[in-house]
């Protein structure tokens, strides 16, 4: 049994009423490890030594190369732990420890991109339309951020967050997901390592009440980075009316694959496969909603189906595994009730819909193919989070288009074409912050993420992250030989 602390202000410690909670391995259904439950008053705490660190302490007058050189450190000792990160990650939250453990080293990556971006943040010298003035920008950190973590991809959604924001110079208290904290408790031990100054770099584990509300309304947060879902996303927006902390959501999806009668017929199987059944599909990116052309549906399904059902499914630590179990016994229940649900409307199914044979224990589902008459069957419409694949034929580029954008979500896109200027066509028409073409699920620390509509708003990894963790400050310098003239007017 392990047995985790809260990490604040350079210190591991106990919750301020040594309240803890359990977390179970979804492959077993066994409780594996303990975590605090962080109190208002703990919350509190992170804060304070938070904003010290970035006012009155070291970090606040280390210079942008010294902190990119922490970054470098930081990257260097992930990939240094990436194989025993990723074996806790996938303990904890069922992924497939070759995802976990490659994510891990990957995000090194992350911290290397914003490392050697510290001091490369820069303003502007502005041609203002004024004589005798020198007006100059410049780009300030933000102020203490709260970045809040989901339990499927925490590596990656914590560099994301976390690199972009010590990057521009601010302090970060992550909470990490009560489903399935452990990876996080283990990176603090990372951190530890590193050499910030106390209070830049701070980890609370705990529940939506009273951590959540308590850190993202404290008044001295600055800015909330939040990635998870919609209903969360709106106690967030609500939370930080006390303390009008900018917000950057990074939301679900339901995503569409857009499959065209020229594609490559394997690459898009291959690509629907990656979309729906990578990490048991419980990811935001998702390309749950399948959108194949008429003239190759019959073929396209028949191939998915064969594939689906020659996926391996086992101990996510093994390494002939494919398939992991689901995070959480609720979320397989809700999945096997929409599905059931979905078969009533009218959805077919083709493979999949159960439990699969010999693994009793965990939260295990079997890769799901279900055809849909329509989008109005309710597997087209809801964000799973799990191994349902929803298929939908249709019959023009037009048509695949209007279905595509038919959802209240907008974060990523798919399409498999062997026409250029119809990928073009498409990809601009298409409402999507992300699109991959003829390929799905690629990530880079160079690439800015993020979506539209319910999908969030805001933008992580890229240049564009910087954005959001700091303020421009203009500064206006008289350089005139004489005193300000007439007070009463404005220059």
């Amino acid at each position: 049994m392990n047995d985790y602390q809260l990490y604040i202000d350079g210190e591991f410690c106990e919750a301020s009423d040594s309240g803890r909670f359990d977390t179970t391995n979804p492959a077993t259904g066994e409780v594996w490890a303990t975590a605090p439950a962080a109190t208002e008053a703990d919350v509190d705490r992170a804060v304070r030594a938070a904003h010290r660190a970035m006012t009155t302490g070291e970090w606040a007058s280390m210079t942008a190369t010294m902190r990119g050189r922490l970054l470098y450190r930081l990257a260097d000792l992930v990939a240094e732990n990436a194989h025993w990160l990723g074996e806790v990650e996938t303990t904890d939250s069922g992924k497939l420890a070759a995802e976990t453990r490659a994510q891990s080293a990957y995000v090194a990556d992350y911290y290397r991109y914003y490392a050697g971006l510290a001091d490369k943040i820069q303003g502007d010298t502005l041609p203002i339309d004024k004589p005798d003035l020198h007006v100059f920008t410049t780009r300030d950190p933000i102020g203490v951020v709260a970045a809040i973590v989901p339990w499927n991809a925490e590596m990656f959604l914590t560099a994301t967050k976390v690199g972009p924001a010590l990057a521009a110079g601010n302090a970060v208290v992550i909470k990490a997901s009560e489903i399935a904290p452990a990876p996080l408790l283990e990176f603090a031990r990372v951190l530890d390592q590193v050499g910030f100054p106390p209070g830049v770099v701070n980890l609370l584990t705990g529940f939506g009440e009273p951590c959540g509300r308590a850190l993202t309304s404290h008044p001295m947060v600055s800015k909330v980075a939040f990635t998870g879902g919609v209903d969360t996303a709106r106690q967030i927006v609500a939370s930080t009316a006390h303390n009008l902390a900018p917000v950057s959501l990074e939301l679900g999806g339901k995503s569409p694959i857009l499959v065209f009668d020229d594609a490559d017929l394997d690459g898009a199987v291959n690509g629907a496969v990656a979309g729906n059944f990578g990490a048991s599909g419980q990811s935001c990116v998702a390309g749950s909603r399948v959108l194949v052309q008429v003239g190759i549906h019959d073929r396209f399904i028949a191939e998915l189906v064969r594939r689906s059902e020659a996926i391996r499914i086992g101990d996510p630590l093994a390494d002939d595994s494919q398939m992991g179990p689901l995070a959480t016994r609720a979320q397989r229940d809700r999945i096997e009730a929409v599905v059931a649900e979905s078969i009533a409307q009218g959805a077919v199914l083709h493979t999949g819909g159960s439990r699969p044979e010999g693994l009793d224990a965990g939260w295990y589902y079997r890769p799901t193919v279900l055809g849909c008459p329509n989008q109005e069957v309710t597997c087209t419409r809801v964000e799973l989070f799990g191994p349902v694949m929803s298929v939908v034929s249709f019959e023009t580029e037009a048509d695949a288009v209007a279905m595509a954008n038919d959802t209240e979500f907008g974060l990523a896109a798919g399409i498999f074409s062997s026409d250029a200027s119809r990928v073009h066509r498409v990809a601009r028409s298409v409402r999507a912050g992300i699109v991959w073409v003829n390929t799905y699920r690629a990530i880079s620390p160079i690439a800015p993420f993020g979506g539209f509509g319910n999908s969030g708003s805001g933008r992580e990894a890229g240049v564009d992250a910087i954005g959001e963790f700091t303020r421009t400050k203009t500064v206006w310098i008289n350089t005139s030989e004489q005193p300000m003239a007439n007070p009463f007017t404005i220059r």
